[in-house]
């Protein structure tokens, strides 16, 4: 057990930057298994952003809740997979060759693409969470705030189990994150990621999860076509665009 919470943490290290304790100290080992720990981290992130909108709400305008509670899990991962989708875009969208569309998303300088993309996407996601929350629906958007943030973290794993990790570069930030997962560890993962959807109504669950399924699958091809496999920008990439999904699956029903 003690060591499981050492792998939990070292996720929520690599993840965010929230705290942890000095104990937890820092090993290879504690890299290679903290991917499955990636959806639980993403609840915690989920839980900020729940209980910022929510209990603005309750003084301030919807609007104005939502934004803060954007900009609350902004500040606990500092916009680190936000970062990669934009990075993704960017590279995808003005490189044709693997290598090329590879050096693209590794330049830390931001390019139309990804800066219109990253917009586009804050926008979508607002635009989505205020409809969930309309009419004082403030359970209703918490728990859709903590779902979409697990569920999309588990949507990002699935790549590291199925797709092969394409940079060669050891200075790669997400690399010692790129060991495959063992079964047993995705059903983990697939266990944090999935359950807090039933927060909400199992229609809207099924829906979100459902549609977050459909475009993480679309984004694993697109991926595999383009440059054989995933980098970090692709997992912050599936993970925005699950997102997203999980929360306009959940408004289609």
């Amino acid at each position: 057990m003690g060591r499981e919470l050492e792998y939990f943490f070292a996720a929520l290290r690599f993840f965010t930057r929230l705290p942890v304790p000095a104990w937890v100290g820092h090993s290879q080992e504690q890299l290679d298994k903290a991917s499955r720990y990636f959806p639980l981290v993403g609840v915690l992130v989920g839980m900020i952003g729940a209980a910022v909108s929510t209990a603005l709400a309750l003084r301030l305008p919807l609007s104005l809740a939502v934004i803060a509670g954007i900009a609350a899990t902004l500040l606990a991962t500092g916009a680190f997979h936000e970062d990669g989708f934009a990075d993704m875009v960017d590279g995808f969208g003005g490189g044709w060759e693997k290598s090329r569309v590879l050096e693209i998303m590794k330049d830390s300088r931001i390019g139309s693409f990804g800066a219109i993309a990253i917009a586009l996407m804050l926008l979508a996601k607002y635009s989505a969470l205020m409809e969930i929350g309309a009419g004082g629906n403030l359970i209703g958007l918490g728990s859709a705030l903590v779902a979409g943030h697990a569920l999309s973290r588990f949507a990002s794993t699935t790549l590291i189990y199925a797709l092969e990790y394409v940079r060669e570069d050891e200075t790669s930030k997400s690399k010692p994150l790129a060991r495959r997962l063992s079964l047993g560890e995705l059903a983990l993962a697939g266990l944090f990621g999935l359950a807090p959807c039933f927060l909400l109504a199992t229609p809207q669950a099924l829906a979100g999860i459902a549609l977050a399924a459909v475009i993480t699958l679309l984004a694993a091809r697109h991926f595999l076509r383009r440059i054989g496999g995933y980098t970090g920008d692709c997992l912050g990439a599936a993970q925005q665009m699950s997102e997203l999904a999980f929360y306009v699956g959940v408004l289609c029903v």
